[in-house]
């Protein structure tokens, strides 16, 4: 990573659901709600609409490395729907591809968390399209906050100690080990 380009933690919600654009197959056609990054540059959070997501883009692409959770698959697909952007050729770790390789199943950011931090997200993604068709911006902007933030504190305490944990269906701790 380059020392003068800054790390992206990123996270969007949606407008909409899976059942409401007729399955995952469709994903671009969730139109993003609302997306938030948090930037090593600044260390702080920045809150994008619809409208702002070329300057949301700018700020991915000048990071030297973008961390999320399911972006590849989800925040950057919703985003395909609005740009002819490469994302997926940006510099970027999903924790949640990284798990499913080293597992070969998909497990929680709020299970992660719990697990490995002793936090837990505010809520999930149906809340936060209830919040954004309730009109209830900054509940939704407080939850992505949350979400980006529980992102980055389990980020980081992967790449300092090399693993992260979860518990599994019979309730026993376990560790993956991570390399990001």
């Amino acid at each position: 990573m380059s020392e003068d380009k800054p790390v992206v933690v990123f996270d969007l919600e949606t407008q909409n659901s899976f059942d409401d654009v007729g399955g995952y197959r469709n994903t671009r056609a969730l139109k993003m709600s609302i997306g938030v990054t948090w930037n090593s540059a600044d260390q702080a959070f920045h809150r994008y609409g619809e409208k702002d997501i070329p300057a949301l883009i700018e700020e991915l692409k000048s990071a030297s490395l973008v961390v999320g959770f399911n972006v590849l698959s989800f925040d950057y697909e919703v985003l395909a729907a609005y740009t002819d952007e490469p994302l997926r050729s940006l510099p970027t770790t999903d924790m949640l591809d990284h798990i499913y390789r080293k597992l070969g199943f998909r497990v929680k950011l709020d299970v992660l968390a719990r697990a490995t931090l002793n936090i837990q997200k505010s809520g999930d993604g149906l809340d936060a399209i209830r919040w954004w068709r309730a009109g209830q911006i900054e509940p939704l902007y407080a939850y992505c906050e949350k979400d980006v933030e529980v992102t980055r504190r389990l980020y980081e305490f992967g790449k300092q100690n090399r693993y992260v944990q979860f518990y599994d269906k019979r309730y026993k701790l376990q560790r993956v080990a991570v390399s990001w």
